[in-house]
C-alpha cells in the first residue's frame, strides 16, 4: 500500500478518536428533560449517568495505560471506536435505567485510553513543526461530540425518540473505523527502526524525533505530572457540572425550549473547538503552561458569574455570556495539559504519562455531574450548584499560581 505524509486524514481519524466517546454522554445532556420524564429518574439519578461514565475512563486511564503502551496504535483505535458504537447502541435498547447506566460505563471506556494512543500517534507520525498545532485540532473532537450531539440529539428525538437517535449515532464510530483502518496503514512511522513495539500495522514503532529531545522519562511519574493530574480534576469537576446540567438549566430555569436548551451545550461546543485550537497556537509559540492555566481559570470564575447572574436575573444574554466563557476557559484546559505532555514526555512513556494526566480529569468529570445533580436538586438549587462551581475553579486558581511559581524549576513547562 502506498505510504502518505501526515496529513488531514490522519488528523481526522485523531479527532474522531477524541470525539467517539463522549456522543453518548453529550446526547444524554442535550435531551435530559426528555430522558428524566421518560424513565422517572431524579436530577441526581441523571448525573449518576455522568458520574459512571466517567469513573470507568477514570479507572481505565488510571489501569490500562502501561497495557496501552504495549499496544499497537491500530489495535487501541479499534477498541476506541468499537466500544464507543456498543455503548451507544446499547443506550438504544428499551431496557430501562440500568441498561443506560451499562452503555455509560461503556462509553467512559472507550475513553479510557484515547489521549494516550492519539498523543503517541503525534510523536511518532507528525513532524515536530504540526504537533502543538494538531493538539489542539484532535483535542478539540469532545466539543466537536458536544455540537453535533447538541444539535442533532434534541433534533431527531423528536422523530425517532432518543433512543432511536441513540441507534442512529452508533453508524457514526463504525464509518470512523473504516477510515482508521485505511489511514493508519498508508501513513508511516517517522523512525521505524527504533524501539521495536508490537504493531499490527506490520511496523516497529518508538520514540520520535521531539522525544530525543525531550528529558527521559523518570521511574513512575514526576511531580509535574501528578500537578497537571490534580488540575485537571479540579477544572474537570467544573467542566462537567456545567456541561451535563447547562441545557437542564436553561429549560427550567430559563423557560428555553428543548432544541433551544440543546443549543446552549453546541455553543459551549463551537466556542469550546475555537479556543483549544486558539490555545493550541498560543502554546506552539512557546508560551509557559502554567501562565495559560491560570488564564483560563480565571475566565472560567468570571463564567460562573455569569451563570450566577442569568440564575438570579433570568436574563438569556448572561447565560450566552456564560456560555461563552465557560467554552472559551474551562473546555480549553485539556489542550494545554497534552500540550505540556508533548514537550516533556517520550513516546514510550506518552501513554501511561497522558492516562494519569487524563485520569485526573476524568476523576474530576465524575465527581461534578454527581455533585451538580444533588445540590441542584436540594433547597439550594441551581444557585448552590454554581456557587460549589466557582469554589472549584477558585482551587484550580490558586493551583495554577502555585504552578507559575515554580515554572522556572526543572521540569516544568
Amino acid at each position: 500500500m502506498r505510504k502518505e505524509s501526515a496529513g488531514p486524514g490522519l488528523l481526522s481519524i485523531l479527532l474522531g478518536a477524541v470525539a467517539a466517546g463522549p456522543l453518548l454522554l453529550y446526547g444524554l445532556s442535550a435531551t435530559s428533560e426528555a430522558i428524566i420524564t421518560d424513565l422517572g429518574i431524579s436530577e441526581a439519578q441523571f448525573g449518576l449517568l455522568a458520574t459512571v461514565c466517567f469513573a470507568c475512563a477514570a479507572v481505565g486511564n488510571a489501569t490500562l495505560g502501561r497495557l496501552a503502551d504495549r499496544r499497537s496504535d491500530l489495535t487501541l483505535m479499534t477498541a476506541v471506536f468499537l466500544i464507543a458504537a456498543l455503548a451507544l447502541g446499547l443506550a438504544g435498547v428499551p431496557g430501562g435505567y440500568l441498561v443506560l447506566l451499562i452503555a455509560a460505563g461503556l462509553s467512559g471506556v472507550a475513553q479510557s485510553f484515547t489521549n494516550g494512543v492519539t498523543n503517541r500517534i503525534l510523536l511518532e507520525r507528525v513532524p515536530a513543526s504540526k504537533r502543538i498545532g494538531w493538539v489542539g485540532v484532535k483535542q478539540s473532537g469532545v466539543q466537536v461530540s458536544q455540537l453535533v450531539a447538541s444539535l442533532s440529539f434534541p433534533l431527531l428525538a423528536v422523530l425517532v425518540g432518543w433512543r432511536g437517535t441513540a441507534l442512529l449515532t452508533a453508524l457514526l464510530p463504525l464509518l470512523l473505523l473504516l477510515l482508521t483502518w485505511r489511514i493508519l496503514r498508508t501513513v508511516p512511522l517517522l523512525h521505524p527502526t527504533r524501539e521495536a513495539r508490537p504493531s499490527s500495522e506490520g511496523s516497529t514503532s518508538g520514540s520520535s524525533d521531539a522525544s530525543a529531545e525531550s528529558p527521559a522519562a523518570p521511574r513512575g511519574h514526576s511531580a509535574a505530572v501528578w500537578a497537571l493530574a490534580a488540575f485537571g480534576c479540579l477544572n474537570g469537576i467544573g467542566v462537567q457540572a456545567t456541561n451535563v446540567y447547562l441545557p437542564l438549566f436553561a429549560v427550567r430555569e430559563l423557560d428555553f425550549s428543548l432544541i433551544l436548551g440543546g443549543a446552549t451545550a453546541a455553543v459551549a461546543g463551537v466556542v469550546g473547538v475555537t479556543a483549544r485550537i486558539g490555545w493550541a497556537r498560543v502554546m506552539a509559540r512557546g508560551t509557559s503552561g502554567p501562565l495559560l492555566l491560570l488564564i483560563l481559570a480565571l475566565t472560567a470564575l468570571a463564567g460562573v458569574g455569569a451563570f450566577l447572574g442569568a440564575d438570579a436575573t433570568g436574563w438569556a444574554a448572561l447565560l450566552w455570556t456564560a456560555v461563552v466563557l465557560h467554552g472559551a476557559s474551562a473546555l480549553g484546559v485539556s489542550v494545554v495539559l497534552m500540550s505540556v505532555l508533548l514537550r516533556s514526555i517520550p513516546s514510550a512513556k506518552m501513554a501511561s504519562s497522558s492516562g494519569v494526566v487524563t485520569a485526573g480529569m476524568f476523576a474530576g468529570f465524575a465527581i461534578g455531574p454527581l455533585g451538580m445533580g444533588l445540590l441542584i436538586s436540594s433547597g439550594g438549587g441551581f444557585t448552590l450548584g454554581w456557587m460549589a462551581v466557582g469554589v472549584v475553579y477558585l482551587l484550580s486558581t490558586l493551583l495554577a499560581v502555585i504552578l507559575v511559581s515554580r515554572r522556572r524549576r526543572p521540569g516544568s513547562a
